[in-house]
């Protein structure tokens, strides 16, 4: 864990969109917004904006010229969508389960959170949560308690849906509350995701997955080697296609640019974004709020 303030990055530090290259863009905005219960916000030729009110959680970019990802390939494992409250979170768990039902893959009570877990027509995983208090999440030495334990998706759809719920389902906020990715080892991640950005470990699962956080957040980012162990960088293809963060200011930017030169980290910076690769090849943009 990083131990001076300066090489964090800010508390407030929040993650944005996530883009994905798609090959059937009429399905994928379809799935997004019918199922999933987002919005479409703007469909500007090849490119779908979609999510909640005025905030994007999805860009789906048309690249019907890319090839599928390789098998075990580094990537997305999942975007998670945060809801407000459990009436919307069982109103768009109702929504994908009756919709696409052969979507769904599995539900987790994580004691920080209640999640479920999907994967859209293009293989990509998506996962919809509610946050509890964090007063109710516990720590020990700087690492937050998570578990996977059973939550029956019948059960919470029939505890919490509510007719109002129900009957507008794609009212309330909703935002990205962490992206998880597919990559080659847990070592190289630490060392780019916590050491050089500046996140903080909240978490890991042996050697396999490693959990960080920004502001005490149980993760804004994980990343695991499920599926992908030992992968090396990623060839050009369909799936993720950058990972936004949002941070407080300008000078946020300025001393995560200053810290990713220090590491030997080639960064792009326009004055307003900074963008750089993982070791995988999955693209990070990092903007001011």
């Amino acid at each position: 864990m990083n131990t001076s303030t300066r090489e964090l990055l800010a508390p407030e530090t929040g993650m944005g969109a996530v883009t994905v290259r798609v090959g059937n863009l009429d399905a994928m905005i379809a799935y997004y917004r019918d199922a999933v219960t987002l919005e479409l916000q703007s469909h500007d030729g090849p490119v779908a904006v979609l999510g909640r009110g005025t905030t994007p959680i999805v860009i789906l970019q048309h690249a019907p010229q890319l090839a599928a990802p390789e098998p075990r390939a580094a990537g997305l494992f999942h975007t998670a969508i945060l809801f407000d409250t459990q009436a919307q979170l069982a109103a768009a768990v109702y929504s994908v389960a009756t919709k696409h039902p052969g979507t769904f893959t599995g539900s987790a009570d994580h004691l920080v959170s209640e999640a479920f877990y999907f994967t859209d027509p293009e293989g990509n995983g998506i996962e919809l949560y509610w946050d509890r208090d964090r007063t109710a999440w516990s720590w020990a030495h700087g690492q937050v308690e998570m578990s996977t334990l059973a939550l029956d998706p019948n059960e919470f759809i029939r505890a919490h849906l509510t007719d109002e719920a129900l009957a507008n389902p794609s009212l309330g906020n909703a935002i990205v509350g962490h992206v998880h990715l597919s990559v080659g080892d847990v070592a190289s991640a630490r060392s780019f995701y916590v050491d050089a950005l500046g996140f903080e470990s909240t978490a890991e699962l042996g050697g396999s997955a490693l959990f960080v956080s920004a502001g005490g957040y149980h993760h804004h980012m994980a990343m695991n080697t499920w599926n992908s162990a030992g992968s090396g960088r990623r060839r050009l293809a369909l799936g993720l296609g950058q990972v936004d963060i949002i941070v407080p200011g300008a000078d946020d930017l300025g001393a995560l640019n200053e810290r990713m030169t220090h590491h030997g980290i080639s960064t792009r910076d326009d004055g307003q974004t900074l963008s750089f690769d993982d070791p995988w090849a999955n693209l990070i943009r990092v903007r001011t709020a």
